[in-house]
């Protein structure tokens, strides 16, 4: 039998609550995305996550631990090796990645992947090299549009992108260079997890701005995943933000794009208005694009406190045979050296408006726990070779 009839699993991307024990192996030592946020901050204004019980998972300055928080809590620790986006919410439902995604970190892109792409989409190519996404428009933008050129670059993620001006060279342009560099970068020493078209307005450095636009050409998970199950037991599965994307479609239903956290979370309590069975999946962008990377403690928090409001706007309107889950995929310390993600654990808050109070949990492996969690709920199979052990036990 359903114990829950609709999971709302909501990713606070990159909200990492301190660094694993293998995080010196990732080049991360002493991170704490959570904790370090709140250590830099005079007040942290987020009532309904410390009601929760986020100040249980980790110390944070400003929110002591409630001795009778609402939620169920915990940390997950990552199984996976590797500490981005795609590998951790992958894990979330099932896939566990024994070799982390390729980089191009210290010398850019091979030559022959450069001059193909060139040829292919008839540019010069400017960049190639990590950088900054804003800083990379600031140095590079100008000559993009009044040359023709084709901005190039990655980060210390495992990724392509390429920035488009929306005005000179339009979306639909940059979307089909964007394909053409995903179908290069299938080759395997040549695979990055993503390919990320980066539009933007503006004439003239200091003056450009990245829009809403984006669009992530994601490799697809290597398997089924519990997705897939509940698609295949005919639950209903939602994408919101950047999941459709990350699982490049694989077993999502129905997707919708967000424009930034805040509208994502006004996506999600407008679907918690509506009448389906399975699960809603949304993933909040924000938290890592606009601040970890830009190491931005400051804007971290005020995101934090933004995000808090939301979810105070949707617990009221959660059914007692609803289930919500806050997590998050890696860590991205605004405090930290460099511009690169996190090797950390993430927390794990449960609510659900039938429980009987909440408690600490133990902490758990992996982030699997939470499809496992999920596809038990649902009484679907977990897919062959993946991994994960339902703790739905302790969610009800």
């Amino acid at each position: 039998m359903v114990k829950y009839k609709r999971v709302f699993l909501v990713v606070l991307d990159s909200l990492g609550v301190g660094a694993m024990d293998d995080s010196e192996q990732f080049g991360d030592v002493g991170v704490n995305t959570l904790g370090h946020i709140s250590g830099s901050r005079e007040s942290f204004d987020i009532p309904n996550l410390a009601a929760l019980g986020i100040g249980n998972i980790t110390p944070l300055r400003q929110v002591p631990a409630e001795s009778s928080p609402s939620g169920r809590v915990c940390a997950l620790r990552e199984k996976s090796l590797g500490k981005d986006t795609m590998t951790g919410h992958w894990e979330m439902m099932g896939i566990y990645t024994t070799k982390p995604f390729i980089t191009f970190t210290e010398n850019g892109f091979p030559p022959e992947l450069i001059e193909e792409l060139e040829r292919r989409t008839g540019r010069e190519i400017i960049g190639n090299k990590a950088a900054s996404g804003t800083v990379i428009l600031d140095e590079l933008g100008e000559r993009e549009i009044n040359e023709g050129k084709l901005i190039v670059y990655t980060s210390a993620d495992s990724v392509l992108q390429i920035c488009g001006n929306e005005e000179t060279m339009g979306v639909d342009t940059l979307y089909k260079y964007c394909e053409i560099a995903r179908e290069l970068t299938m080759r395997e020493d040549w695979k990055v997890g993503r390919v990320i078209a980066r539009p933007y307005t503006g004439s003239r450095s200091g003056e450009f701005v990245r829009t809403s636009n984006r669009r992530d050409y994601a490799l697809s998970p290597p398997g089924p995943t519990v997705l897939d199950s509940l698609m295949n037991g005919g639950y209903d599965v939602i994408g919101i933000g950047k999941i459709h994307d990350i699982f490049n479609g694989q077993g999502i239903g129905r997707s919708l794009h967000s424009d930034s956290s805040v509208h994502g979370m006004e996506q999600t309590i407008e679907v918690a208005h509506e009448d389906f069975t399975g699960l809603c999946f949304v993933n909040l962008v924000d938290f890592d694009a606009k601040w970890g990377h830009r190491r931005d403690p400051k804007g971290y928090g005020d995101e934090l406190e933004r995000f808090d409001v939301k979810l105070g706007e949707l617990m009221p309107i959660l059914k007692d045979d609803d289930l919500l889950i806050l997590t998050a995929d890696h860590g991205n310390d605004p405090t930290y050296t460099g511009t690169d993600h996190t090797r950390e654990k993430v927390p794990f808050i449960a609510f659900s408006p039938s429980f009987d109070g909440g408690r600490c949990l133990s902490e758990k492996e992996t982030f699997a726990v939470m499809g496992a969690s999920i596809a038990d709920n649902f009484e679907v199979p977990m897919p062959e070779g993946t991994i994960g052990t339902s703790i739905l036990k302790e969610l009800t």
